[in-house]
């Protein structure tokens, strides 16, 4: 029985030095560094959504006569629009409303003036020029810009991301190779945040309610619409092995 419990305790003591051994082996980390890369570009957009209201009138407005339907005035907008290039599809109605117009201080209700909101998406403002000047003026209640993108927002966001890794790459090499050593394989990778600026419209001369004040096409006021670029930026981290 004795012989048993020593050989048993020579067996721990051999093993326990290995166990430590590895232990030990397995809390070694291997250098490394972290570092980020930013990265961040510049884009003109190329979607621009617009929001255009129609609503119905009188012609003779004392006395409630001759009143232009909201079919008569979409036409005009769709005719425009397609005079102007761009396809039917451009245009979507986005929401339909109306009001009670009444004839004396009684308020009684007369007649139902129905109003109809669209949003027409354009590549460019100049596509704008004559196109709401084609719609009687009393009909259209306001049009200003919505918002705006890029057709190829997705692709850049990725081109964005590839640059700021590469970034980080570079700046883990020059700061490794500052102190005479070398970069190894990458560890890991994270991101750790994502900008995207879609600015509103800078209006230099005019306004968008100018195309709708215009009496005609030839009257409509040089706009002069500049639009800020849309960045898209990225921040990315990056762990490498240092050799």
């Amino acid at each position: 029985m004795k012989k048993i419990i020593l050989s048993s305790l020579l067996a721990m003591t051999v093993l326990f030095p290995a166990f430590s051994q590895i232990k030990y082996e397995q809390q070694i980390v291997a250098p490394r560094i972290e570092v980020a890369g930013f990265a961040e570009l510049e884009i003109v957009p190329d979607e621009i959504y617009f929001n255009i209201s129609l609503q119905e009138y009188f012609e003779d407005e004392k006395n409630q006569k001759n009143k232009v339907i909201i079919s008569t005035l979409e036409k005009q907008l769709l005719k425009a629009i397609a005079d102007a290039g761009l396809p039917k599809e451009a245009l979507s109605v986005s929401d339909l409303g109306g009001y009670q117009n009444y004839t004396d201080k009684k308020k009684k209700p007369a007649t139902f003036l129905e109003s109809k909101q669209y949003e027409l998406k354009v590549s460019s403002v100049e596509k704008l020029d004559g196109i709401l000047s084609k719609v009687e003026s009393r009909g259209v209640q306001y049009a200003n810009v919505g918002r705006v993108d890029h057709s190829k927002r997705e692709e850049l966001k990725k081109q964005v991301k590839i640059d700021a890794l590469k970034a980080a790459k570079v700046k883990a090499e020059y700061l490794v190779a500052a102190l005479d050593e070398k970069l190894g394989k990458v560890l890991e990778i994270k991101e750790l945040d994502e900008n995207l600026y879609f600015p509103q419209p800078v209006f230099a001369k005019a306004n968008v309610r100018a195309f709708a004040q215009a009496e005609s096409a030839d009257a409509v006021v040089d706009s002069d619409v500049q639009y800020q670029k849309i960045k898209i930026s990225y921040r990315m981290q990056a762990a490498f092995e240092i050799k």
